[in-house]
């Protein structure tokens, strides 16, 4: 899955001021850079890195480059939070999951309980809800979610667990994309969100799926690594 159309270009890091914006120095001058993604990103977010920017002027953008790959331990994470649902919606398209492969139609964004969840797919007899979750954050080879506490992401966990209650589809999944090729686990992160954690947890038991994705930044590309296995 190729990162969005734009030049990319080489940047060092240097603050974030708030959550979506950060400055970078690029040929000796300071730039604002859009971050697309909400996440604390501690580990990441530190002065002097290298980081890549995609380059989109615009006169509706309010800044000239989004920053989405920051170059970390000499490999390259891409933190654009909206990328892994680009990325699993191609997969699910081109029947690249075997677990999903037996759908005749991928539906984004169908809306449930006053929002909406990634996808839908129908199969004849048999649905499926689907919900995507963006990892960046990797220690000693565990990956963990949220880095962040996330409300959204403990409710959508509940309702996952309520469509299948109420049989709105035979199968409900969250899918974890780690979007760096470092981790060999996956667990719910609970010293920073205990909450997510147990919601994961009760919906797991209740029936929702877990599916950990591994991938990798290749030629700017996100490429699909393997399965991983959890840790509950």
């Amino acid at each position: 899955m190729e990162l969005q159309k734009g030049e990319i270009v080489e940047a060092q890091f240097l603050s974030r001021p708030n959550r979506f914006l950060g400055i970078v120095g690029l040929k000796g001058n300071e730039f604002q850079a859009f971050i697309p993604n909400p996440g604390r990103m501690e580990e990441l977010m530190i002065k002097g890195k290298t980081v890549y920017l995609r380059y989109l002027p615009s006169p509706k953008r309010k800044t000239d480059y989004d920053l989405i790959v920051v170059k970390h331990r000499g490999i390259l994470v891409s933190i654009d939070s909206r990328l892994p649902n680009q990325f699993v919606g191609h997969l699910l398209e081109q029947e690249e999951l075997p677990s999903f492969s037996q759908y005749c139609e991928v539906k984004s964004e169908p809306s449930m309980f006053g929002g909406r969840f990634d996808f839908r797919l129908y199969g004849g007899s048999i649905d499926s809800i689907i919900e995507v979750k963006s990892c960046t954050l990797v220690n000693s080879g565990v990956a963990s979610f949220p880095d962040a506490p996330t409300k959204r992401g403990a409710r959508h966990m509940m309702h996952l667990v309520e469509v299948l209650h109420e049989g709105i589809a035979d199968r409900a999944c969250v899918i974890f994309v780690i979007q760096r090729p470092d981790a060999t686990v996956f667990t719910p992160n609970d010293r920073t969100d205990p909450k997510f954690g147990k919601a994961l947890r009760d919906a797991h038991e209740e029936g929702v799926e877990i599916m950990v994705l591994l991938t990798k930044l290749e030629n700017w590309k996100l490429e699909l690594l393997k399965e991983l296995e959890y840790n509950l």
